[in-house]
């Protein structure tokens, strides 16, 4: 629900120069993919059943690299505007839409590619637990193939670095063009809240392990969401005189009068 009504704020305020100077039709992606990975977490909940059991992880694991991909292709592209406004920069061919659907199709491919492989090879199943609890036969679900999962769960990690990376080498660009910070700070959010599932999820077993995974993800996408759009939300509802050209443009000015 809280990621449908940020999505209904920068719909109705889609025109407005803080929405447009931080790449709306990408935010609108993003906000999309969000709400499918909190979504994702249904297929983890219930009875396992074989067609679930062998999508569960493959189709989180898909949505959840086309988060990470949107942010990164979200930072890339702040630096990319803010070298463009210099003079004679050849960057502004590339100001738009180009780069960051390049980012999000090369790095989900990859992951799609290895959930396909993952399918083929070893795909998951459901089966009957009698190991954990001796008293109790336990119906869950089983990877397959652990090798996959792990891969996943690193390609999602090794993504999040390199974004990390990226948002805090932005991080002084100028405001008026620059998320780079929120940004760093999601994926501080994100490798923190994941680096604390491994020793978690290894260490349980049975019904907790889908717990710890449940709020593993649902911890972070509420990071991603809240780190990046909070800020502009509570700009745009409560400090309007911040969301107009001029005073972006003017702050613009005074720190290129500061840096020169």
């Amino acid at each position: 629900m809280v990621t449908l009504a940020v999505t209904c704020i920068f719909f109705f305020h889609r025109y407005t120069p803080i929405v447009k100077a931080n790449n709306k039709e990408l935010s609108f992606l993003f906000l999309c993919a969000l709400s499918a990975c909190f979504l994702s977490t249904l297929l983890l909940i219930g009875k396992p059943r074989k067609v679930t059991c062998m999508l569960q992880q493959v189709i989180f694991g898909t949505i959840f690299v086309f988060c990470i991909s949107c942010v990164l292709a979200k930072t890339i592209m702040v630096v990319i505007a803010f070298n463009a406004t210099l003079p004679n920069s050849y960057l502004k061919q590339w100001v738009g839409m180009k780069v960051p659907c390049l980012i999000l199709f090369t790095c989900t491919l990859l992951q799609v590619t290895l959930s396909v492989t993952w399918l083929v090879q070893s795909p998951p199943f459901y089966e009957r637990n009698i190991k954990s609890q001796p008293s109790k036969i336990i119906i869950e679900c089983n990877q397959g193939s652990n090798l996959a999962f792990w891969c996943m769960l690193g390609y999602i990690g090794f993504l999040s670095i390199i974004s990390f990376i990226v948002a805090f080498l932005a991080r002084n660009l100028p405001d008026s063009f620059n998320e780079a910070k929120y940004l760093t700070f999601s994926m501080i959010v994100c490798v923190s809240v994941w680096l604390s599932f491994i020793p978690a999820y290894v260490s349980t077993q049975g019904r907790y392990m889908v717990a710890v995974e449940v709020f593993a993800i649902v911890s972070s996408s509420a990071g991603l969401l809240s780190c990046i759009f909070f800020p502009k939300c509570y700009i745009i509802l409560f400090r309007s005189e911040m969301n107009t050209k001029g005073y972006l443009m003017g702050r613009s000015h005074n720190i290129a009068k500061g840096r020169s």
